[in-house]
């Protein structure tokens, strides 16, 4: 049977089930585009936005139970449970679709059922995949537009390779939050995903094709699929370096995929290929070489700004949704801190939810957006875009950078010793919380490789993959781990961050071209107080050496958080990482682990 056939079964299928009134297929077309807009300005469904301030663009509230991925309705349906690790939920494929199946009957009713055949990554792409949404919800089939490439490109793909396709099924029901299900089906290669519109649970392009399922599809194949972004340093004569990044949330991982370097007049820039996924494959000169496999950017409003995001915020200005924002008289999207000198949004404004935001008693006002407010803007529009970000070769990577958000423990920045030391880094990976919303303040969270709710399989194999790819490279990435939250005994910020964070990737060009000074230090090697490039900025000798400083002490103490969460992997765990901790814990003082 032919990858079209297959194609077409399989949505006679889904319209048996579903029942819908009316089938639409997407063609992505631009008036296509227009004619899903109409019909919900019909039904008010979105409200347009002052065309002249934001041209073609629109707010949609959704409903507030769903206004979130939700992980704990999030499952990995895999004959074995341990095949799906200790980090995420399982269900057994056969009892996951007898549960979740009768509430898919009859469900499109009344409805139209669009169905949605989307490319992620670039076209001609050998990791390009293609994937089928059949949805009844019209933002979500619009928002599919702007972050995946859909119609002809997935068929023409369909057409000419044995890759096959990664089917879809997802319908808003009545959005009971009780029977809110975002089933994946890794040897199926098939996502279920009911009630719930929320991007994350509702574009299956996004987390659970190009994430859960791919991140499954890389292991079995011998690729990656990463939560990372990808970036391109360019330096003064032209040439640009390019490196990944994971971050857990809060960490500013989208502001420094859209870094405005301010030391562009001397030839650093920043580009963009992308600012939250990336698939990576072996080339023939024994590189890792990524894609951006997403043709969009979902990103939080809330924070971004033209001091923190310019590059967003030039993005987002047209051809956009935005999601449970605020709309102020002027038709104006508004949310907190758009403007850092405007804290409250002007009278007369509607909050997220369409009421009317009022201040609310005590000091603290209500806020008006959504704290998870979102964007969806095409990537064509970033000014910081790269020429290469629709490469169908891709790039070639040579840094992979982890981050967290850590107040004393770990320094600006550090490399690893190798590869396999490296690994180890993004799997003991660490932030600590931000908000009362996210848990409590400043608890530790472990994040390997920012992946702990998008690893597909057991996070040990996943360490395993990573340790495996590595032996298969001749030229591997360098590995560092950057912290741009370290804090002074004032409780301030040390490092002034966003724009100055390129000073911190030019160390690590240097060291990748063979020419950054650096100390060994029992974590790895750190920047020499003369390696950073400071020249203009007003950092005492005092803060760099404390910006810069490992305290043995708090790693130790360190070590002693990690073993329980490595342990909790048994077997799974590679010898690799077991070997890397006894390592550190020798080289910080910390003695033998406790039993």
């Amino acid at each position: 049977m032919s990858g079209m056939d297959a194609l077409n079964d399989w949505v006679d299928d889904a319209a048996h089930l579903t029942k819908p009134d009316e089938i639409v297929w997407l063609s992505g077309s631009d008036d296509e585009y227009q004619r899903l807009i109409a019909g919900m300005l019909d039904r008010g469904e979105i409200t347009r936005l002052n065309e002249r301030a934001y041209p073609n663009s629109y707010l949609y509230r959704s409903s507030p139970s769903d206004v979130a991925r939700t992980e704990g309705d999030t499952y990995i349906c895999a004959p074995r449970k341990e095949d799906v690790g200790p980090t995420n939920h399982w269900m057994d494929p056969t009892v996951a679709k007898e549960k979740v199946r009768p509430l898919f009957d009859g469900v499109m009713r009344g409805r139209t059922m669009y169905v949605i055949p989307y490319l992620m990554g670039p076209v001609g792409s050998s990791l390009a995949r293609v994937g089928l949404e059949v949805t009844d919800s019209p933002y979500v089939a619009a928002s599919m537009f702007i972050m995946t490439r859909v119609g002809q490109p997935a068929l023409d793909h369909l057409k000419t390779t044995d890759d096959g396709f990664y089917p879809g099924l997802h319908s808003i029901a009545n959005l009971d939050p009780k029977n809110r299900y975002i089933l994946h089906f890794p040897e199926e290669n098939l996502v279920w995903s009911i009630n719930s519109g929320y991007g994350g649970n509702a574009l299956l392009g996004k987390k659970c094709l190009s994430l859960r399922l791919a991140s499954w599809a890389g292991r079995r194949e011998g690729w990656l699929a990463e939560h990372m972004l990808i970036l391109g340093l360019e330096d003064p004569s032209g040439n640009v370096t390019y490196m990944t990044g994971a971050f857990p949330s809060a960490c500013g991982k989208t502001n420094l995929a859209m870094l405005v370097s301010p030391l562009a007049e001397q030839g650093w820039r920043v580009w963009t290929i992308g600012d939250d996924i990336a698939w990576m494959r072996i080339g023939e000169d024994g590189r890792l070489w990524a894609v951006n496999p997403e043709a969009g950017f979902f990103g939080v409003a809330p924070g971004t700004n033209e001091g923190t995001n310019p590059n967003a915020m030039a993005a987002l200005s047209r051809n956009s949704l935005f999601t449970n924002v605020a709309l102020t008289p002027d038709g104006l999207p508004w949310w907190e801190d758009i403007n850092p000198d405007q804290k409250t949004p002007p009278p007369g404004t509607l909050d997220w939810q369409g009421r009317p935001w009022t201040r609310g008693n005590g000091e603290k006002p209500n806020v008006a957006a959504h704290p998870n407010s979102r964007f969806t803007a095409p990537a064509r529009q970033c000014p910081s875009i790269s020429e290469r970000w629709n490469d169908p070769q891709g790039v070639p990577i040579s840094a992979f950078i982890f981050g967290g958000r850590r107040a004393r423990m770990a320094p600006l920045v550090y490399q690893a010793f190798n590869w396999q030391h490296g690994v180890f880094v993004g799997a003991s990976m660490a932030s600590e919380q931000t908000a009362a919303a996210e848990g409590k303040v400043g608890k530790v969270r472990r994040d390997p490789m920012a992946m702990l709710p998008f690893c597909g399989y057991n996070m040990g194999d996943y360490w395993a993959h990573w340790l495996d790819m590595g032996k298969k490279l001749t030229n591997p990435p360098a590995v560092f781990h950057v912290n741009w939250f370290r804090k002074g005994a004032d409780g301030k910020f040390l490092w002034p961050g966003f724009g100055q964070n390129v000073r911190v990737l030019m160390w690590m060009y240097d060291r990748i071209h063979g020419r950054g000074k650096a100390q060994e230090t029992a974590i790895g090697y750190t920047p020499t107080e003369d390696a950073l490039h400071l020249d203009g900025l007003d950092i005492s000798a005092e803060t760099l050496r404390e910006l810069l400083r490992v305290d043995n002490a708090d790693w130790a103490k360190e070590c002693a958080e990690m073993e329980p969460f490595f342990a909790q992997f048994g077997d799974h765990l590679p010898a690799a990482i077991a070997e890397e901790l006894a390592g550190l814990r020798e080289r910080v003082g910390a003695g033998a682990p406790v039993a």
